[in-house]
């Protein structure tokens, strides 16, 4: 693996700044699609790595027909249902977000929802729709709460002052309505992983929300995507170095749904890191999106292969 800062790395798609072979990641099978409701945002965070924010206009609401396309590809595709993703933006601020969901659901679809649980989630009439779609389609809804840190200071850091009791104000209502929930968090701060997972602990357990801190899988730290820190490009031989399978990697089963401001239809991309950077863009309609991806990005190094993280549950 390549290690030192050049400002050749991640030029070349098929090669690295030291020449040689970048590695790539096969399509094996279609177990997530996401679909970005849109890029607004009831807050503005300091590090938010698609930009939201309540003025970020730069993925638009997805509508029902939009949507239906992508569903019935999916249906095509893939024997079985599978994992369906909303994220944002706030997912809770798209008007049409109790559809969409019930679409997922009405196909069978697991359903994960990417929230900060604060007011957009709270209104009266999101709060119905959530309770209907959860009587209708119980065991398929969980919603994963962006929670940065177990403490409101750090938190608040982050996401504005009084956002932590906001967040555990929907999440304790999640929890008492019988919601599946999970937690994101990051890994900006100093405590070494462990020590994180014992301090969400202590907060799931004080609250008493179902959730098992010990299981990566509903309690997930993200490591950070800062572009400005140096980190290697992944080489073909890395797999083998590393212990690494491409299979692992999140574009190897999901690809992500958009719609651009100004554009007559959504677009499907690569990765749901990656919104901003067109070599991810990778076609209009999922079939034809399935092809191999290079790693040429940091937040490829850094977040997936090295930190073996994941958006899907």
């Amino acid at each position: 693996m390549n290690s030192l800062l050049s400002p050749d790395k991640f030029k070349n798609p098929h090669i690295t700044a030291k020449g040689e072979n970048r590695a790539q990641v096969h399509f094996k099978q279609l177990s997530t699609v996401w679909f970005n409701t849109g890029s607004q945002c009831n807050i503005e965070c300091v590090n938010c790595y698609i930009k939201s924010s309540p003025t970020a206009d730069h993925f638009v609401y997805l509508t029902p027909k939009d949507m239906a396309p992508y569903l019935q590809e999916v249906a095509a595709l893939c024997p079985a249902p599978i994992e369906i993703g909303f994220t944002g933006g706030e997912p809770f601020l798209n008007p049409h977000i109790i559809r969409l969901m019930e679409m997922a659901l009405e196909d069978g679809h697991q359903l994960l929802i990417l929230t900060n649980a604060m007011k957009p989630m709270m209104r009266p009439r999101v709060k119905a729709g959530l309770l209907d779609l959860l009587e209708r389609f119980p065991q398929h809804i969980t919603l994963r709460i962006s929670l940065d840190h177990f403490t409101a200071k750090e938190h608040d850091t982050e996401r504005g002052a009084g956002s932590f009791n906001k967040a555990i104000e929907g999440m304790n209502w999640l929890s008492e309505q019988g919601f599946s929930l999970h937690i994101a968090g990051r890994s900006m701060f100093s405590e070494n992983e462990a020590n994180a997972r014992q301090g969400y602990k202590a907060l799931i357990e004080h609250y008493n929300w179902p959730i098992d801190s010990d299981n990566p899988a509903h309690l997930l730290l993200f490591p950070e995507m800062d572009e400005t820190i140096d980190v290697p490009e992944i080489t073909e031989a890395c797999w083998q170095i590393l212990d690494v399978s491409p299979n692992a990697m999140m574009c190897a089963e999901s690809r992500m749904i958009v719609r651009r401001k100004g554009e007559d239809r959504p677009a499907v991309l690569a990765c749901t890191l990656l919104w901003d950077d067109m070599q991810f863009e990778t076609g209009k309609t999922l079939k034809d999106s399935l092809g191999p991806v290079a790693l040429n990005h940091p937040h490829c190094a850094k977040f997936c292969v090295l930190g073996g993280a994941s958006c899907s549950a």
